[in-house]
């Protein structure tokens, strides 16, 4: 057979694999498919090199990413709004675990940042996102570099690059997955295009780098990281907090508990990393469905390095160019890094999630307790010591209202033998 057509044939057959809806057998579906066609423009595969990566694609291309409950009988894709989506992975076309499918921007925020892009060459509305990208002094550097170093990451809007150490970069180059070869501090083994997508990606949202460099399997509380196609990630899938603001008593304590040992350990590790957060909302944490509460985005997470320190930021206005641009602005400003009290993440935490979780939910005088170990926890005025105090003393009220039984399977039956649990 012609070799030409004989590829023609294989593209074809890969093509046609986008069109089987999640709900349905393969046998099922009609050999007519003609409204429901991933296309490259859906997963955000035209926009790359200036995407996350390429490394789940396969995936959904052989039907072992399937949205979940989305796609309705005319074969329509999911709606392009939405920030994330439930969804079905196999590694064998038998079994299948629930996964989440994440856009780092919305549509419409890529659709902003994609135009900045042409406008910062005077081009017209749209242009080669990659062409201008390349073309940029700060990409010029990379592709000169040999190790990444934080006068390459200078200027970028991302809480984690506020003020990195080199030993924080090393370990990004070190665990950066969407590379065929990984494990060394040196980005020898980076293409040109490995090097823009790691930029673009730190550029616009971090969440998928701190999912790759802090994973879960080593107890950090983040899901773990699938893998990329284009501008989406794919994680492991949790519910998010807010659908658990009217849960039993004995399940807010237990979720109120874990938070606050999440930041806990966020505080005080043994990588001596300090990670705080610039702002939080419920959607933010989420909880598996073995009752493990985790961070389900990362994004507004900054870390700070207590054993190697940090360098500091340049003064405002230095190292600004299009990849500082890209999501909220070039005049947005991050504090200095020795400005951010041990507290904040939990004045944060206090003042706008656990509220909702405990108060009204507990007898006299427990609730009264809780309220005012709220109260100490969620004000700013506070020193770091008397938030610390009150954080530590509202766990110790919650410990005793947590119930041990299989709900909570994260813990269970460990927690009819051991206390701390």
């Amino acid at each position: 057979m012609d070799p030409q057509l004989t590829l023609l044939l294989w593209v074809s057959a890969l093509s046609s694999s986008f069109s089987l809806p999640a709900s349905l057998h393969p046998s099922l579906v009609p050999q007519v498919r003609t409204s429901y066609n991933f296309g490259r423009t859906f997963l955000g595969l035209d926009k790359c090199n200036a995407c996350i990566g390429t490394s789940i694609c396969k995936k959904f291309f052989k039907e072992e990413i399937r949205f979940d409950k989305w796609l309705a009988p005319h074969l329509g894709l999911p709606p392009d709004y939405l920030p994330s989506y439930p969804a079905n992975y196999s590694d064998d076309s038998k079994t299948w675990r629930p996964v989440e499918i994440f856009r780092l921007l919305s549509k419409y925020q890529n659709e902003i940042s994609d135009r900045r892009i042409c406008a910062s060459v005077s081009a017209p509305k749209t242009c080669s996102i990659e062409y201008v990208l390349r073309k940029t002094g700060r990409f010029q550097k990379w592709l000169q570099a040999k190790r990444l170093t934080p006068d390459l990451v200078q200027g970028l809007p991302s809480p984690l690059l506020r003020c990195p150490s080199q030993r924080l970069l090393d370990r990004v180059v070190r665990r950066y997955a969407e590379v065929a070869d990984s494990g060394s501090i040196f980005m020898a083994h980076f293409t040109d295009r490995d090097k823009l997508r790691l930029l673009y990606t730190l550029a616009v949202n971090a969440h998928p780098i701190l999912l790759q460099i802090f994973p879960g399997a080593e107890g950090w509380p983040l899901p773990k990281y699938l893998g990329s196609c284009g501008r989406f990630l794919v994680s492991t899938s949790t519910r998010p907090l807010q659908e658990f603001y009217s849960a039993p008593p004995d399940q807010a304590a237990d979720l109120a508990y874990q938070l606050l040992g999440v930041l806990e350990s966020l505080r005080s590790n043994d990588l001596n990393y300090f990670f705080y957060f610039t702002h939080i909302e419920a959607d933010m944490f989420g909880i598996f469905n073995n009752g493990h509460l985790f961070i389900r985005d990362a994004s507004t997470l900054g870390v700070i390095d207590k054993q190697e320190g940090s360098q500091a930021a340049t003064r405002a206005g230095e190292n600004k160019d299009i990849f500082s641009c890209l999501v909220s602005g070039c005049q947005a400003q991050l504090p200095s890094c020795d400005t951010i009290p041990e507290k904040q993440s939990l004045v944060l935490v206090c003042q706008q999630l656990l509220p909702r979780l405990l108060q009204k939910r507990f007898p006299s005088p427990v609730q009264e307790e809780i309220d005012n170990a709220l109260d100490e926890c969620g004000d700013s005025a506070h020193p770091d010591s008397e938030v610390l105090g009150a954080a530590s003393r509202l766990k110790d009220i919650l410990r005793p209202l947590r119930t041990c039984d299989p709900r909570f399977a994260y813990r269970y039956p460990d927690c009819k033998y051991n206390d701390k649990f």
